[in-house]
């Protein structure tokens, strides 16, 4: 079949492979690890390319989840919440993990295990089902909800990340969704090439935090070398196109990486590490600090559902 589903123990933890044999494509997730996307790779002129700057391990999983975050599942807050608190239905609430100096960021479920619900492999697609229960334990969020995250892998290098967030506590809770994968194409970013479909920007404040104005900026609307630019910005995205919201490409081998989120996530965060081998290209359903901001913040009623999707495709196939 061309489609197919394995499961392999290897690095001292468990590998969901999905497979397209007749494309050559690849994609790795961990449940045990946040379900995170470790591997996204096509087979091309007798190579591989792997698009994921992943973990080697779970012991590598460990020891670098909170330096990078890379991967990482966002949720129930994306990026940042200004000094770990925000005020929810006439109370405040304070976030117990993770700081980065005054701030709480990168959510709740980042390094938390999920269990597959669901796998199944078909003609056109396979496709991979998780979840994990969070049981409102952290006292800045005590609110229990159940995160779905679902991977289809299908023709022509795609893959969808659809999440589905359901409450189970007694009260409307806040929420944003996001991931934070670092992107790769080989060598150095500076040699790749980037386009946005965005032409504003979310101005931050000195501890990027937004202050709720939004800056023109269509710099990187035409396809641009990313050269020796520094990013740790936030775009606000222009969906009323058909194409992807974001190309990043390798000019001198044609492989490219292109990401399709529907109106779920119509921000884009982008960040550029020190090392610069590799690039974060973050879908988030609303801006960093969500919860204080209130820009993008969905309210999720007692037994709703709310669902956020994008789509990776890989290429030339």
């Amino acid at each position: 079949m061309r489609f197919s589903i394995t499961h392999e123990e290897t690095g001292g933890w468990i590998v969901v492979r999905l497979q397209d044999t007749l494309d050559g494509v690849e994609a790795s997730v961990i449940p045990s690890a946040g379900a995170i996307l470790n591997g996204f790779s096509v087979r091309r002129d007798g190579r591989r390319l792997e698009v994921i700057d992943g973990f080697s391990s779970a012991d590598d999983f460990r020891e670098r989840i909170e330096k990078g975050f890379q991967s990482a599942k966002l949720s129930p807050y994306v990026c940042r919440i200004r000094n770990a608190a925000y005020g929810w239905r006439g109370r405040t609430y304070r976030i117990g993990r993770f700081l980065l100096g005054d701030s709480a960021i990168h959510g709740l479920l980042y390094d938390r295990p999920f269990q597959v619900m669901e796998e199944s492999a078909h003609a056109d697609h396979c496709e991979v089902l998780l979840k994990h229960s969070y049981p409102g334990s952290d006292p800045g969020y005590p609110f229990p909800y159940d995160c779905h995250v679902r991977y289809r892998l299908e023709g022509n290098g795609d893959l969808t990340v659809t999440t589905a967030v359901h409450n189970r506590s007694e009260v409307p809770i806040p929420l944003a969704d996001g991931w934070h994968p670092y992107f790769t194409l080989g060598g150095r970013v500076d040699d790749l090439t980037l386009q946005i479909e965005a032409s504003d920007m979310l101005e931050y404040d000195e501890a990027l935090i937004p202050t709720g104005r939004t800056v023109h900026d269509p710099s990187w609307r035409e396809p641009r070398r990313i050269g020796d630019v520094g990013l740790d910005n936030g775009y606000v995205l222009d969906l009323s196109g058909t194409g992807p919201m974001c190309t990043l490409s390798n000019p001198s081998t044609g492989d490219f990486l292109s990401l399709h989120p529907d109106p779920s996530y119509p921000y884009l965060q982008l960040y550029i590490p020190g090392h610069r081998r590799s690039i974060a290209i973050e879908n988030l359903s609303a801006a960093p600090d969500a919860f204080n901001n209130g820009m993008g913040l969905a309210v999720l009623e007692p037994d709703r559902t709310r669902t956020f999707s994008t789509r990776f495709r890989i290429g030339p196939v």
